[in-house]
């Protein structure tokens, strides 16, 4: 027989509220994005990642997570105003999956979809649903799957920690050979470091952090790190194949976007009202 040698005791909960995607005043005083990937380093069977979209999701993970034993949790959450994407009990069910399509972000209708755009991080999840509203726009047709990622660990094989999804799994969310267009908090790379053993790896594009950036405004500041909603639909039109000549004007227009967003932030120190003040449409 074997006796554990203590009591489980209370996990330690460590929660990122001070965002590098919030350099509004203060410049690159938050929380480095590289610590993500520290932990990534230590024991499967030990630490944690979760990033909630939204503050139900947060208030989700946290109970989880303060309820848990034996455990290092990493929960990242803007402390900055959000908007709320899931109801209580959706959010529930979201966390407690760790990962998983939103249906009503999507528009592939349960078919195979052309593009996948998956995110995890509440910044990155309003920037590429504010992709998908502009690409629905534009391209009606397009078949769109949207993913959203809260456990970190997810993307992992199972046979590489606990809370992995399965090949089978993984090629259900993300498909086998379609371009997946993956918006990230923290370092690219480390979306790579998860997911380099899956099938569709090669098609998984992803934006993160690339260290751009001193005092900006919230949009520009994703823009030149390009994790913004314009980098995000022109990757999509870049990597869709049937969209790679059709979608020249509106690949045009995306482009002016960036230049009007960046020169307006530059002459008045915040972003467009449209831009403030956005919400997925009705």
């Amino acid at each position: 027989m074997e006796l554990d040698w203590r009591a489980p005791v209370p996990s330690v909960n460590i929660l990122i509220t001070s965002l590098v995607w919030r350099q509004d005043h203060n410049g690159f005083t938050h929380q480095d994005p590289g610590f993500l990937d520290v932990v990534t380093n230590k024991s499967a069977g030990v630490v944690r990642i979760y990033l909630p979209p939204d503050a139900n999701c947060l208030l989700s993970v946290a109970d989880h997570c303060l309820r848990s034993r034996d455990y290092v949790n990493v929960i990242v959450a803007d402390k900055q105003d959000h908007l709320q994407y899931l109801s209580m009990d959706d959010a529930v069910t979201h966390c407690t999956k760790g990962i998983g399509i939103w249906d009503w972000a999507s528009t592939d209708d349960s078919k195979d979809p052309d593009v996948v755009l998956a995110c995890a991080g509440d910044i990155a999840t309003m920037e590429s649903l504010a992709a998908v509203a502009i690409l629905k726009q534009h391209f009606p047709d397009l078949k769109i799957r949207f993913v959203n990622v809260v456990d970190l660990f997810r993307l992992q094989p199972s046979t590489e920690h606990p809370h992995g999804l399965s090949d089978r799994d993984f090629d259900s969310l993300f498909t086998t050979d379609k371009p997946v267009i993956f918006n990230f908090h923290s370092y690219a790379s480390l979306i790579h470091k998860l997911t380099y053993r899956r099938t569709n790896h090669d098609n998984i594009h992803v934006r993160g952090y690339k260290e751009k950036g001193n005092i900006n405004t919230p949009l520009e500041l994703a823009i030149l790190n390009q994790v913004d909603r314009f980098n995000l639909a022109i990757d999509v039109i870049d990597r869709v194949p049937r969209l790679s000549s059709v979608g020249a004007h509106v690949k045009e227009w995306l482009k002016g976007q960036i230049i009007d967003s960046i020169n307006y932030a530059h002459s008045e120190g915040i972003d467009r009202d449209e831009i403030r003040n956005w919400k997925w449409p009705a």
